[in-house]
Formats: structure tokens, C-alpha cells, sequence
């Protein structure tokens, strides 16, 4: 049972450590401009993450798929930046109005990309281990955990700014988006140098 805690906490802590914050940059745009009332939208969109992101973690852990890490490093921050914009393009629009279908396909697709970044740093936590799957497993438990943590803390601060500071549901995307796209174009570009 301690061997469960274990990588439990190291994925649920690999999420939110501040020093690896562009799965939460990820994570907050893609609910940004969702609220309580569309939760089975928000639950499907970050399952559909989940699903890509697991998927890709275990395809690459057992040497499935492999790429290049500068590769994926370069690819997250892009992931991150294409879903900002698009928040921004769309901030007018209803939270229904949005084409689901293209969000859906593109946050499996960007799970898988997110989830092969995961998978190096399971390698090496690993490395030494017999049998990877019940620690990967437990891993990928902690990194679900960590982003319902992450996904329930955007959701509650965008309904207090938009119920109880009045914030227009506009200004909150806008404002969300451009921070996130503040934060993440340094580091695309220190990952396009890397390539």
C-alpha cells in the first residue's frame, strides 16, 4: 500500500509543483471559459485529456511510441497557446456555442502530447523497477488527482469574479487567456532554441 502513496504523490506533486507549471497553464485555459452549469462539458473535455494523456504515458513508458523530448517539450507550450487563442476568438460566444467536436478531437490530441512529456519523468523515477504498470497506473492516478484539483480551483475563482465581483464571463477569458499567453510565449520560445 505504500508503494501506491508513493507514486500516487509523486504524480499528484509532478502536476502541481510550481517549477512544472505548464500542465496548470494548460488546464486553466481549457476550462477558462467553462462554469458549473456546463460541468458535463468541462467533465467530458478533461476525460477526453485524461484518456489521451494516460494512453500516451503507457504507450511510451513501454517504448510503443517514441519521441524526441525537445520535440515534446516544444509541443506543450503550443498546445497551450492554440487553446489561449482560441479562448480569445471565442470569448464572445455562449458557453453551448462552441464546436465541440474540433475541442474534443483537439484536447485528446493535446492530452497525448502532454502525456508523453509525463512519460520521461516516469522513466526515470522508475527506471529499476520489474513490473511498471501498477506504479504507472498509481502515477497516473496522482496526475488525474492533481487535475481535478486544478480544474475545481479555476471553476470556483471564475464563478466568484463572475457571480460575486461581477466580472462579465468576456473580460474573465480574455484576462485568463492573455495571462497564460504572457506566461507561456518565454518558454516557447526557449524550447523553439532547443530544437
Amino acid at each position: 500500500m505504500s508503494q501506491f502513496w508513493l507514486y500516487f504523490r509523486l504524480g499528484l506533486e509532478h502536476v502541481l509543483d510550481w517549477n512544472a507549471y505548464d500542465h496548470i497553464l494548460f488546464l486553466i485555459v481549457l476550462v477558462a471559459s467553462y462554469s458549473f452549469l456546463t460541468w458535463k462539458r468541462v467533465f467530458w473535455l478533461v476525460t477526453i485529456f485524461t484518456l489521451g494523456h494516460t494512453i500516451s504515458l503507457f504507450l511510451s513508458v513501454y517504448k510503443i511510441v517514441l519521441v524526441n523530448t525537445a520535440w515534446v517539450e516544444f509541443l506543450i507550450p503550443i498546445t497551450i497557446l492554440f487553446t489561449a487563442v482560441y479562448n480569445i476568438i471565442n470569448a464572445k460566444k455562449k458557453e453551448n456555442k462552441n464546436n465541440i467536436n474540433l475541442l474534443y478531437f483537439t484536447t485528446a490530441f493535446f492530452g497525448i502530447i502532454h502525456g508523453l512529456g509525463f512519460s520521461s519523468y516516469f522513466k526515470m523515477i522508475a527506471s529499476g523497477t520489474d513490473n511498471v504498470f501498477l506504479p504507472l497506473l498509481e502515477f497516473a492516478l496522482g496526475i488525474e488527482t492533481a487535475q481535478l484539483i486544478v480544474v475545481l480551483c479555476v471553476l470556483i475563482l471564475g464563478f466568484l469574479l463572475q457571480n460575486v465581483l461581477r466580472v462579465t464571463r468576456r473580460d474573465w477569458i480574455l484576462v485568463v487567456s492573455a495571462i497564460v499567453i504572457g506566461i507561456i510565449l518565454p518558454i516557447l520560445k526557449e524550447n523553439y532554441l532547443a530544437l
